[in-house]
């Protein structure tokens, strides 16, 4: 095979050998209606052959490879010098030689651009653009050698293998294709992406355009003009003030020249040029199937374009396939669930399940909003459940909703907040109703046993099936879980509670000038399953703390012989029946739970171990114990408060005295229907991994958790027949991996268009983060940025900033000070356990792990809800 090929000789896939640059410059070079300057293409073999293999660059690359993180002064020396060893290699005869005979068919040419087309670098899943070097004006054989062999070296550049150890990618693996092409000297050129790079809206083209070569926009020297085009018109129009432009030199190279005064502030494109340009940007982007981002050049003249690079844009977030030509509006139900990881295929075809109007999107679950939205009626009901659901969210629906043209193309069909959509009936407002004007206590621990027996039966009973028999049985008792939880008394229940603190909140405000009473008369409040998930696991801490081979064991634990390594431990017997008992009432928590598949602590009790050991290091003997009765005492306190403030016999103390009686024989249920669902969660997943192990004996699938890149439906079509998709099952691990490195929308429509939302004007203090007051108080301390659970390493004080916490975080509550997250609402979990232990929480803070620093002191103020940094 030989070293160069032609752009014409090239295969449209053939990335591994020419690089993501080159191949899709080959396949450009075929499209009609579009020019790109002629060349040819170095291949990865010559790379292969000549660096991958040289003797002094074998070892270097191999140092290079122990290093696992992207830390700057690990990388920079390895990096540095295998930089230095690969440009000053000669290119042998072979390949010189070649390179030669392809630059003789361009004899008429006399400079070239030579860029580097890297095997890991313009792919759907992964942008490595502007990694690796390019050299312009390039004029001479021996100068596009050297050119050639500085590009090899740039795959080792400090931000390329930074990236690559983030990313996953093996630096052997990697390998780099140099393009070798007709130098263009434009009158402009600039950056096209076919879909807008802001809001992420793929009917927008945008486009920004400098004087002279494109590197002055690529460095930052130059601020470009921009063009928006939608729907064949330019609907916005930037020129900027352009000081300077870059030029070719003659001797080779490039140079920096200032800009005319009279030209600085002129429009670099007209209106012609513009939409021009956007159509062969629409062009390219069905030839690829994808929004691009593309580097072009207008030629000497203006009235062609060239195109110098496509690549796909790899950092909007997908779009889901419609079924008509309506809008459509997504709101993010991860968001409101606190989990906004990615989730695998059968995990979002249970939640699916419950709700059919949700939708998957880049591994998320959205809520379909635009039936809602589509109407006055549905706006009434659709815009106060969002404010309460996520002020941000809210926000973005009333910036959508000036779209008049927008809104005119909504979608109307079933309403997602609708009467009997699961979340509203008349049966729930009526059960409501009664609850609210006659509260019985004992509704909470009759709905708990019931919950409790339902999910001891459901694991009975779905443990003998097994087959087709199991697979139709596990989608009959999904479906009950969903009604059970779901059911007008167990909703109504909830609403009581939540309601009851809304009434107290407001009378507090009108009657005692203090926002957020009902915060205060949540402290230890009974029946809330999810605060005594923290408080239980301080017992045991104090059952392990006086055992130190036990804690010296859980700095180092293994899930798989966990039990079985503490019974060889001085003190595990007793350790094991402390954590066995805590995990029998919890072990169907986990991070992330809404996710079927995410491992359970049964599965994975290791994840317990340093919460248990903070326990220990923070709290002396009877943690649990003090922790309640100080929660206790400040709720009395605050209610004694109150009636005095009120007059325990007046009408309105009277009243006040019966919904805090209300309040806490209610408050704690908000969170026991979640971890009933997961109780019930437990008992399928098992019975899936039972099924799931059957198929891998009769060699169905490789290994059990294969079937979780499957749909329920999917798995149960693969237990009747006996046959899966492999290559199915492959693609959607790889798309996995891809979603797992987005970043969710809170809000988003068909087009793709993002709407982050604001808090509108507030008053804070300067420099201060706005999010929402979910539990009154202020606090200062140390600021802990945190992204699991099983990282913190907490000390008495610290603060807890993160992007979001769903119940199995509760542990960690007990050893902090106050609580920002990015995501979360007024009756999301993160908020009910804050309220509950008594500590300052805002949440809904938008990039709250990236604005604050972690050690950095803050001032929580959950009264008002902002973050100050000090």
């Amino acid at each position: 095979m030989p070293y160069v090929l032609d752009f014409t000789d090239t295969a449209p896939d053939a990335i591994s050998l020419v690089g993501g640059k080159g191949a899709n410059l080959a396949a450009l070079s075929g499209v009609p209606g579009i020019l790109v300057p002629a060349g040819f293409i170095v291949t990865t073999r010559a790379y292969q052959d000549i660096v991958a293999t040289d003797p002094i660059v074998t070892p270097l690359l191999a140092d290079l490879a122990t290093v696992t993180s992207p830390d700057p002064a690990a990388i920079g020396g390895r990096a540095a010098a295998l930089r230095a060893t690969i440009a000053r290699l000669t290119l042998p005869p072979a390949l010189a030689g070649e390179i030669a005979g392809h630059l003789e068919r361009h004899k008429d040419v006399r400079s070239f651009a030579v860029r580097s087309s890297a095997t890991a670098e313009d792919l759907p899943g992964a942008s490595f653009a502007g990694q690796q070097d390019t050299y312009l004006n390039v004029i001479g054989t021996d100068a596009i050698l050297k050119a050639v062999a500085a590009c090899w070296a740039s795959l080792f550049t400090d931000r390329a293998v930074a990236y690559r150890i983030r990313n996953g990618f093996d630096h052997s693996a990697v390998a780099l294709a140099v393009v070798i092409q007709e130098m263009v000297f434009p009158a402009a050129a600039g950056v096209m992406f076919t879909a807008d790079p802001v809001n992420s809206n793929r009917n927008t083209v945008s486009i920004d355009a400098g004087f002279g070569l494109g590197e002055a926009l690529v460095s930052g020297l130059v601020t470009a003009d921009n063009y928006k085009v939608r729907a064949g018109a330019v609907t916005a129009r930037t020129v900027a003030d352009k000081q300077l432009q870059i030029l070719p030199s003659p001797a080779g190279g490039t140079q920096q020249a200032p800009l005319e005064p009279a030209r600085r502030s002129a429009a670099v494109l007209t209106d012609e040029q513009t939409l021009h340009l956007a159509d062969l940007g629409r062009t390219i982007e069905a030839h690829f199937g994808r929004p691009q981002d593309i580097e072009w050049a207008l030629m000497p003249g203006g009235r062609r374009f060239a195109i110098l690079q496509a690549r796909p844009i790899t950092t909007l977030y997908p779009l889901p396939e419609t079924q008509d030509d309506k809008n459509h509006v997504y709101v993010s139900f991860n968001h409101q669930q606190m989990m906004t990881d990615a989730m695998k295929p059968i995990g979002l075809s249970f939640m699916q399940m419950a709700e059919s109007t949700m939708v998957a999107i880049g591994g998320r679950l959205y809520m379909e909003l635009a039936h809602d939205l589509a109407t006055p009626s549905g706006r009434m009901v659709a815009k106060p459940a969002l404010k309460l659901m996520d002020p941000l969210v809210a926000s973005g629906v009333d910036q959508l909703l000036k779209r008049k043209d927008f809104v005119r193309g909504l979608a109307r069909g079933k309403k997602f907040l609708s009467m009997g959509s699961g979340y509203f009936s008349w049966a729930l407002i009526r059960q409501t109703i009664r609850s609210l004007r006659h509260p019985d206590p004992g509704v909470v621990p009759r709905l708990i046993e019931q919950f409790e027996r339902s999910a001891r039966q459901l694991d009975a009973e779905l443990a003998p099936l097994t087959g087709v028999a199991l697979m139709e049985r596990i989608r009959e008792e999904y479906v009950k879980v969903g009604k059970l939880i779901s059911a007008p008394d167990t909703m109504a229940t909830v609403w009581v509670g939540t309601m009851t603190a809304s009434w107290i909140n407001k009378r507090g405000e009108r009657w005692l000038d203090e926002k957020g009473i009902a915060d205060g008369l949540v402290q230890s409040v009974p029946y809330n399953n999810t605060s005594e998930m923290g408080l239980a696991l301080l017992d045991v801490a104090d059952a392990i703390r006086e055992q130190p081979a036990v804690i010296d064991y859980l700095t180092h634990p293994a899930d798989a012989t966990f039990f079985a390594d503490l019974a060889g431990l001085p003190g595990g017997d007793v350790a094991a029946r402390a954590i066995g008992a805590y995990l029998d009432r919890f072990g169907a928590r986990c991070v992330g739970e809404i996710d079927i598949t995410r491992p359970r602590w049964h599965e994975h009790p290791s994840a317990l171990a340093p919460l248990i050991l903070a326990n220990i290091r923070n709290f002396g003997p009877g943690g649990r114990t003090v922790r309640h009765e100080a929660g206790l005492a400040e709720y009395l306190r605050r209610r004694d408060d109150i009636m005095t403030q009120l007059g325990p016999t007046s009408g309105r103390g009277k009243q006040m005295a019966a919904k805090i009686d209300t309040l806490r024989a209610f408050s704690g249920f908000r969170e026991y229907p979640k971890h009933a669902m997961m109780l019930m969660y437990w008992a399928i997943k098992r019975a899936l991994l039972r099924e799931a192990q059957s198929l891998v004996s009769a060699g169905v699938i490789p290994q059990a958790d294969d079937v979780f890149h499957l749909s329920l439906d999917e798995m149960a079509e693969a237990v009747r027949t006996g046959r899966t998709d492999p290559e199915l099952i492959e693609k959607r691990k790889a798309d996995f991996l891809a979603y797992e490195k987005l970043t969710p929308p809170r809000l988003m429509t068909s087009e793709g268009e993002i709407f982050e939302g604001t808090y509108g004007s507030r008053d804070l203090p300067p420099g201060a983060l706005a999010g929402i007051a979910v539990s009154r108080g202020v606090a200062e301390g140390r600021a802990r940025v945190i992204r699991r659970p099983g990282d913190a390493a907490l000390r008495p004080g610290d603060i807890l900033v993160t992007a979001y916490t769903d119940p199995s975080w509760t542990p960690v509550f007990v050893s902090i000070r106050a609580l920002v997250t990015e995501v979360g609402g007024v009756a999301t979990h993160g908020s009910v356990i804050a309220r509950e232990y008594g500590l300052p929480a805002v949440v809904g803070v938008p990039d709250a792990t990236t604005r604050i620093q972690d050690g950095q002191p803050i001032r929580v103020n959950g009264t008002e809800g902002w973050v100050e940094l000090l």
